[in-house]
């Protein structure tokens, strides 16, 4: 079985047995937790996956590292996890829930591209316009990718908007490609 299938199936029960507890705001909480961790931590990730540290080791990292900072809940998905040798499943299975978490709660993920880190006013034009394409709560991820040359690449859901100058230059191209090939037949 594919992880992303893995982390998806423990994602989605943790979401439902958080939404019957009423605990979801705190498990989405403990989840980003986790997912920044490993993000600004190799070494955690890397020790999660290891063949060489124990499992039982695993479980004790985990709970020194979070107990008394999430919620119990959180802590016995850690536990379930360890003991059946899937540990190194939870940063996918935190991501995992955070987009369920955004699904369930009606929040449209998006993401723009540009060549520069955007100020607050420019990220809140973006969001404003997702809102109006989606009529939804957004949650707007930057990126930024020099390639671009300028201009931006919005991605909403399975939607692109791109204004970006690569992409232009490469339409660009192909247009004049075919505009000489067609003359020269």
């Amino acid at each position: 079985m594919s992880e992303y299938r893995i982390a998806s199936r423990y994602a989605k029960s943790l979401l439902e047995l958080s939404v019957e507890q009423g605990k979801l705001e705190e498990v989405h909480t403990d989840m980003k937790l986790l997912s920044d961790l490993a993000s600004e931590n190799r070494d955690f990730v890397l020790m999660l996956k290891s063949p060489i540290v124990t499992h039982g080791k695993k479980l004790a990292i985990l709970n020194d590292v979070f107990k008394g900072k999430v919620n119990e809940l959180s802590l016995s998905i850690f536990s379930i996890l360890t003991k059946k040798h899937r540990e190194g499943y939870l940063p996918l299975i935190a991501k995992e829930f955070h987009h369920l978490y955004n699904v369930h709660k009606g929040i449209e993920e998006a993401t723009v591209t540009t060549t520069f880190a955007l100020d607050a006013k420019t990220k809140a034009e973006f969001e404003k316009v997702v809102k109006s394409i989606t009529k939804k709560e957004v949650e707007l991820t930057e990126v930024v990718d020099e390639s671009l040359i300028g201009g931006f690449v919005l991605k909403i859901g399975d939607r692109q908007i791109d204004d970006s100058v690569s992409s232009r230059l490469r339409a660009l191209k192909v247009d004049f490609l075919k505009n000489h090939y067609q003359k020269a037949y």
